[in-house]
């Protein structure tokens, strides 16, 4: 699979990002010269997790017979140490459903953990290749 970006026409910074049929826009704020036309990389990263867990927790939900009815995610990001290397992000879950036990929602807590990209982001190694080609 691959994600195609280009720059938006016009825009300053932002880029178009076109995965599969979905079409999303990227930007960063104005103080850090783009538009705020779209959520940033950091953003984009970020959202990835909350997504993540929530449509897995309610995939097994799902698969289990749980009854949940919802599921609401909000990620928070300290970036305050990232140039150190230290890059903090704390995932916070809203699960709807009134029947669920006590015991059905540590399940679902201990399934958060185990989304793919909470994988991806603590341990998996991610190997990075960047080719540049220059048009004139």
């Amino acid at each position: 699979m691959s994600v195609e970006l280009q720059r938006e026409p016009g825009a300053a910074m932002a880029q178009r990002l076109q995965i599969r049929s979905h079409r999303l826009l990227s930007d960063v704020s104005v103080a850090e010269g783009g538009e705020d036309a779209g959520p940033s990389p950091h953003d984009l990263y970020d959202a990835a997790l909350g997504a993540c867990k929530a449509l897995t927790v309610l995939w097994y939900a799902r698969r289990k017979g749980l009854p949940v009815e919802d599921v609401r995610s909000e990620v928070k990001r300290d970036d305050s140490a990232e140039r150190q290397g230290v890059y903090r992000l704390a995932a916070h879950l809203v699960i709807v459903g009134p029947q669920l036990t006590p015991a059905q929602v540590a399940e679902l807590r201990t399934v958060a953990d185990k989304c793919p990209v909470h994988k991806l982001m603590s341990s998996v190694t991610t190997e990075i290749s960047t080719t540049v080609e220059h048009q004139a």
